[in-house]
C-alpha cells in the first residue's frame, strides 16, 4: 500500500474513532442538576386568594421607595410608610416574626422554629424600585406608581422588582401563620432597603446575622425565573441561579497639562490618551469559555432539547468552540461564558475650548466565577502599558458568588418544588446582574436566586424598563409557591 493510502485509512480510523466517543458519551451521558420531585415530600398547596393578594401588591407599589442614584433624592418617609402598611396588612405573620429594623430601613423577620438545632432558611426581597426614566411617563399603560390591576395583571414601578416578592412572600407567612403552622426550623425574612444601589442594607443585614453565629441551610433571593420560551428548547425552563458575578468600576484618569484648545499638544491631551487607554482595555476583554454555572444550565438542558444539542453538551471536549460561537450570539449568552467590560462614563473639560486637566472614564466590570477584581485589575494595567494612566476602583469590588450545590439537601427542595409548580425542567444558571444575596456567603453556603414566576424571554424588558407589571397568575404562583416552601423547608 502506497504512503498516501496509509495516510488515508489512518485518517479513516482517527474520523470512526471520534465517532465512536462521541457515539458513547452521548449515550451515557446523564445531565447535572435534574430535579426529581418525587425524592422529597413537598408540602401540599393552599388556597390563594388572588385577587387580595393582587389588591395588596397595587398598595405597595404606590409606595414610591426609589432609591435614587443621587441619595439626597431619596424619601425615607416613603419606606416608613411601606413598614406601617406590612404590620397593619399582615398581623397574623407580625404575631408570630421578630421585627428588626437596621441600616434605617432595612428588615429582619425572625420565625423562631422549635428544633434550634436545625439551620434556620434565610428568605429575601427587597423594598426599593429604581426610578421611572424621566419623560418615558407618557409611554406607560398605566402610570407607574398608581398600582392599577387591569387585563390580568398588576401594573407598576416594582410590581416584579422586587414588591411582587415581597408582597407574596408575606402572603404566603400570613396565610401558613393563620393556620397554625409551627416551623421546626427558624424562618429569616431579610429585606433589604437600597439593593438598587448595592445594598447597604443587606450587607448590614449578613453582618449581623454572622455575628450572631447563623449559619443558614439556605438563602433564597431574587435572579432568575421560569422562563416560558427558553432559547435553546423554545419550551419553558425553570433557571435557579447558583452563582452571580461580582461588580465593579475602574477608575480610568489621564492627567493633562490643560490650557486653551487654540494650541493643543501634539499628543492631543488627555482626551486622547484616556481613548487610548480605554479602547486598549475593552480590547483586552477576557476570553470566553465553557464552564460554570452558565455551561451547567445549557447541559442540564440539553435532554430537552434536539438531539444535536445533547450530542454538543456529551462531549464538550470536542464542541467547547462551537458551543461558545453559538451561546455567544447573544449579549446575554456571551455574558454567560466571561467577565463583561463596559465602559460607561466620561467626564473631560467643563468649557468646549478648554484642554481638561484631566480626562476620566469610568468602566464596568461584572466579573464571571473564576475571576477576580485583582485578575481584572493586572489585566487592564498589562492593556494600557505604558500610557500615562492612572487605575483605581471607584469603590470597593464585589467580588464574584461561590457556586452553591446543586445536589444537596437544599436544591432539592428548591428544585423539587420550581419544578413541580413550573412543570418544566430545572436548572442552574449564574445571574449576570446583582441581587442583595451576594452578601450572605457568610451567612450560607447554599445561596440561590430564583423568583417563581413565568415571564417570555422578550417579558424581561419591562423589569426596570416601561410598563412593568406583575400577571394574576404568576401572583398565585409565587404565594403558592412561598407557601409550600416554607412549610417543605422548615418541617425538615
Amino acid at each position: 500500500m502506497s504512503w498516501g493510502g496509509k495516510v488515508a485509512l489512518t485518517a479513516v480510523g482517527l474520523v470512526l474513532g471520534v465517532a465512536a466517543v462521541v457515539a458513547v458519551r452521548t449515550a451515557t451521558f446523564k445531565a447535572p442538576a435534574q430535579a426529581d420531585p418525587a425524592s422529597v415530600h413537598l408540602a401540599a398547596a393552599r388556597p390563594v386568594d388572588v385577587a387580595k393578594a393582587a389588591d395588596h401588591l397595587a398598595q405597595a407599589v404606590r409606595f414610591q421607595t426609589i432609591s435614587h442614584q443621587d441619595r439626597a433624592e431619596d424619601q425615607p418617609a416613603e419606606w416608613d410608610k411601606l413598614h406601617a402598611w406590612l404590620q397593619a396588612t399582615y398581623p397574623q405573620a407580625h404575631k408570630v416574626m421578630t421585627r428588626e429594623v437596621i441600616a434605617d430601613h432595612t428588615l429582619i423577620y425572625t420565625w423562631t422554629g422549635s428544633n434550634p438545632a436545625l439551620p434556620p432558611i434565610v428568605l429575601m426581597a427587597h423594598q426599593d424600585v429604581v426610578p421611572v426614566t424621566p419623560g418615558s411617563e407618557g409611554q406607560w399603560k398605566h402610570a407607574p406608581f398608581d398600582g392599577v390591576i387591569a387585563d390580568g395583571a398588576v401594573w407598576g414601578r416594582g410590581s416584579i422588582d422586587d414588591k411582587g416578592s415581597l408582597v407574596t412572600l408575606f402572603e404566603a407567612l400570613e396565610t401558613v401563620a393563620a393556620g397554625g403552622f409551627k416551623p421546626l426550623r427558624t424562618i429569616i425574612v431579610v429585606s433589604g432597603h437600597d439593593e438598587e444601589v448595592r445594598g447597604v442594607g443587606a450587607r448590614a443585614a449578613a453582618a449581623l446575622l454572622k455575628s450572631r453565629g447563623v449559619k443558614a441551610q439556605f438563602v433564597l433571593d431574587e435572579g432568575m425565573a421560569v422562563v416560558a420560551d427558553h432559547p435553546v428548547t423554545g419550551k419553558p425552563a425553570a433557571i435557579i441561579g447558583t452563582a452571580e458575578k461580582g461588580y465593579a468600576t475602574m477608575k480610568v484618569v489621564a492627567p493633562a497639562t490643560g490650557g486653551h484648545s487654540s494650541a493643543p499638544p501634539k499628543d492631543g491631551g488627555g482626551v486622547v490618551t484616556l481613548a487610548r487607554a480605554v479602547e486598549a482595555i475593552h480590547d483586552n476583554g477576557f476570553p470566553m469559555k465553557f464552564q460554570g454555572p452558565g455551561a451547567d444550565m445549557l447541559k442540564a438542558i440539553s435532554p430537552h432539547a434536539s438531539p444535536v444539542v445533547k450530542i454538543f453538551a456529551a462531549n464538550t471536549w470536542l464542541f467547547s468552540p462551537l458551543l461558545v460561537s453559538v451561546t455567544a450570539k447573544s449579549p446575554a449568552g456571551a455574558a454567560m461564558l466571561h467577565t463583561t467590560i463596559a465602559p460607561t462614563m466620561l467626564k473631560g473639560s467643563p468649557k468646549e475650548n478648554v484642554l481638561p486637566q484631566d480626562a476620566t472614564a469610568w468602566i464596568n466590570y461584572r466579573i464571571a466565577p473564576g475571576d477576580t477584581s485583582a485578575t481584572v485589575m493586572a489585566r487592564a494595567k498589562d492593556a494600557v502599558g505604558g500610557l500615562p494612566v492612572e487605575l483605581s476602583w471607584s469603590k470597593t469590588p464585589d467580588e464574584p458568588s461561590a457556586v452553591s450545590s446543586t445536589s444537596s439537601d437544599a436544591w432539592k427542595v428548591l428544585a423539587g418544588l420550581a419544578g413541580d409548580e413550573s412543570e418544566a425542567p430545572v436548572v442552574p444558571g449564574l445571574v449576570t446582574a446583582g441581587t442583595d444575596s451576594r452578601y450572605m456567603g457568610g451567612v450560607a453556603s447554599d445561596v440561590y436566586r430564583f423568583q417563581p414566576l413565568v415571564l417570555k424571554v422578550d417579558d424581561t424588558k419591562m423589569i426596570h424598563g416601561t410598563n412593568e407589571r406583575l400577571t394574576l397568575a404568576n401572583v398565585e404562583r409565587m404565594v403558592r409557591f412561598y407557601q409550600r416552601l416554607v412549610e417543605t423547608a422548615a418541617s425538615r
